[in-house]
């Protein structure tokens, strides 16, 4: 396809991402950034936070633009400020947000700034035991489609969840999966054993766990049933890698449960494919997940991945996958941990690629869609 005819240069695309945590909402965003057609649309990558990012040099060196915001939870008005800033500097067409509720903020910045293609995509939905967090959801929801010219979603339930049933139904709502790049993410002994030399864990069996550590993601559980696989174990390692803000709390339990010697905090990482090379199983107790990027990439290394049911079970495109009840008691995790010792890996790219999680063609799907809504702004 031409570039765009109005410029001659690529469509610039305002993405929303919030915070870059190098896991979720902008692994996902990223993976979609390193394969489209740069030459036909390229990223803006508007983040919360003003302090530096893994993702910066890489989005520089790629020709897009890194825009630091106010975070929101410190300056809600400073954080919208600071977007109508930008949109008006740099008069976008386009602008997709990845906040969820929270999208109704920048998308009206959008509005108030004329942007025309106001895009607002649902990744995740609301759970059980997050009232505070809820309660904000469920007041927003509402107003979600207030200022969006158009809906995207990684999944239908989240699509149901945002936007309504009737507008699923009526073809509203975009589809963009959280595809994976199986150029990175594919079967590599080499690179595990760097990992395992590297962190001295040659021969251990190793649960792995990537996530913010966060409410959602469970890390009581987690750690609570690795403690229990270690004393029936010990030649049992734990690997979380990421940051949040419950990080603290999670160091402190592990020093609680004595287990400080098995458990290793990697901080954020971007050879994450080494890392899932390396792990024997990957453990995802999830009290909600919309459809974890991670979980995909996972798969694509041929990597055994337990779950909790609380995760959509749209996660499981190939057999590696195994879910397992939330409300189990922490000994029966362990023990079902413990069978995942020794767990054949395998890899199943046709089941992958014709799901919909290849990276190339979805990449190729998006580039089209920013394309005709761009033509579609310019009539």
């Amino acid at each position: 396809m031409q570039k765009n005819p109005q410029t001659e240069k690529p469509i610039r695309i305002a993405q929303i991402i919030g915070k870059a945590v190098i896991s979720g909402v902008d692994s996902v965003v990223m993976n979609y950034y390193r394969h489209i057609d740069k030459s036909r649309v390229q990223f803006d990558f508007f983040m919360d936070g003003y302090n530096p990012s893994l993702l910066d040099e890489e989005i520089l060196d790629l020709g897009g633009r890194v825009i630091k915001l106010e975070a929101y939870e410190k300056s809600m008005y400073k954080n919208i400020k600071d977007c109508r800033a930008a949109f008006e500097k740099k008069r976008y067409t386009i602008v997709h947000s990845h906040l969820n509720t929270l999208s109704v903020f920048p998308l009206y910045a959008a509005y108030r700034s004329g942007v025309p293609v106001r895009i607002a995509h649902s990744h995740s939905t609301t759970s059980r035991g997050e009232f505070t967090r809820n309660l904000m959801k469920q007041a927003l929801r509402p107003f979600s489609k207030t200022f969006a010219t158009h809906y995207a979603a990684c999944a239908d339930y989240t699509a149901r969840w945002l936007f309504g049933t009737k507008a699923v139904k009526q073809g509203k709502v975009r589809l963009i999966q959280n595809a994976v790049d199986t150029s990175r993410f594919f079967p590599d002994t080499a690179a595990g054993k760097r990992i395992r030399k590297e962190f001295k864990l040659e021969n251990r069996f190793i649960i792995g766990h990537i996530g913010r550590f966060a409410y959602q993601k469970n890390h009581e559980l987690l750690v609570r049933a690795f403690a229990e696989v270690y004393k029936k174990n010990p030649n049992t390692a734990l690997v979380l890698i990421g940051t949040g803000e419950l990080e603290t709390d999670v160091r402190r339990l592990v020093k609680e449960l004595g287990i400080e010697q098995a458990v290793i905090f990697t901080g954020l990482r971007r050879d994450i494919p080494d890392f899932l090379n390396a792990f024997d199983v990957f453990f995802l107790p999830s009290r909600y997940e919309g459809l974890p990027v991670v979980g995909m990439e996972a798969q694509a290394v041929g990597l055994p991945c337990l779950m909790s049911d609380a995760v959509t079970k749209d996660t499981a495109v190939t057999p590696l996958v195994e879910f397992f009840p939330l409300t189990a008691a922490v000994g029966e995790w362990a023990d079902k941990l413990l069978t995942y010792k020794n767990r054949e890996k395998r890899t199943y790219p046709d089941l992958l690629r014709k799901s919909g999680f290849e990276i190339k063609h979805e990449a190729e799907e998006l580039c089209r869609w920013y394309e005709d809504l761009q033509k579609s702004a310019a009539r």
